[in-house]
């Protein structure tokens, strides 16, 4: 072996240790929540990193101690219809901002970008007062509403920069057509913009899947909340005692459907990431 087929082959074994050092260190907190959600008592306390009993009392005791699967229900209703909204209104958007020539326009979408800095604690009060007053407290609608400032924003401004890249060719035979800007974006845009609108979408559907400030401010009943708040108020029987392994059989049920959403749209979220990035 020469020199050079040497320092080739410890690269690529390089690389592959790597590869495995990132997923192992990515998969393995979910791998021991799996764990331990199958333990019970002492159990929890046993450092094991093969699953040597299957329990799944734990998974039973969450549905049956409280209204988790009401909380499941508020979560997938909660996070879908922000997904739809932040993509009608991204879209539409994005059209006028990418497609429309107007004064002001980079003005306006460095605003609607600056909005997405702040953190949520900087605009939480403001919030709670709005929110309170179109009497949308302990509702959903007021999740969904309070959801959109921190998801639509990322949504407009992706959106927008895929939409300025697609060509013009299209959009002025459409218009020599006689086609409507409703009709360019729906049948002309939208079947191009495929895998820009499953990233932003997704990534606005983990968002306010994972999102817990407004969720634990702005809802008071249990069966108004989120699952996120739901897992962080499950209680023992005492206040110093904590049901770990209910807790993690609650953590594993709400990453679950997130995991498979990626397995499922994982080539359209790797094209809308790459789009635009080479251009020939």
């Amino acid at each position: 072996m020469t020199k050079k087929h040497f320092k080739r082959l410890m690269g690529q074994v390089g690389l592959y240790f790597l590869v495995v050092v990132i997923i192992v260190y990515s998969v393995f907190p979910f791998y021991y929540a799996i764990l331990s959600s199958l333990k019970t008592g002492a159990e929890l306390f046993r450092v094991d990193y093969f699953p040597f009993s299957w329990n799944f009392g734990n998974y039973v005791s969450v549905f049956r101690e409280q209204p988790f699967a009401r909380n499941l229900g508020n979560s997938i209703l909660v996070s879908f219809a922000v997904v739809v909204l932040s993509l009608f209104f991204g879209v539409t958007a994005a059209f006028a901002l990418g497609r429309v020539q107007f004064r002001g326009r980079g003005v306006l979408l460095l605003t609607i970008l600056g909005v997405s800095m702040f953190p949520q604690v900087a605009v939480l009060s403001g919030m709670f007062e709005l929110i309170r007053a179109m009497n949308l407290y302990n509702n959903l609608l007021g999740l969904i509403f309070a959801y959109m400032i921190f998801t639509l924003p990322f949504t407009v401004w992706v959106l927008t920069t895929f939409m300025r890249d697609l060509p013009k060719e299209l959009e002025e035979a459409a218009v020599m057509d006689g086609a409507s800007p409703w009709v360019i974006i729906t049948q002309v845009f939208m079947p191009l913009m495929w895998p820009a609108l499953v990233t932003t979408g997704l990534l606005a559907f983990i968002a306010a899947w994972n999102e817990f400030l407004f969720a634990l401010t702005f809802t008071l009943t249990n069966e108004m909340r989120t699952v996120p708040v739901a897992i962080a108020l499950i209680s023992g029987a005492s206040q110093f005692e904590l049901p770990w392994g209910n807790i993690m059989a609650a953590s594993v049920i709400v990453t679950v459907p997130l995991v498979i959403l990626v397995l499922i749209f994982q080539r359209r979220i790797v094209s809308g990431l790459t789009a635009g990035a080479v251009k020939g």
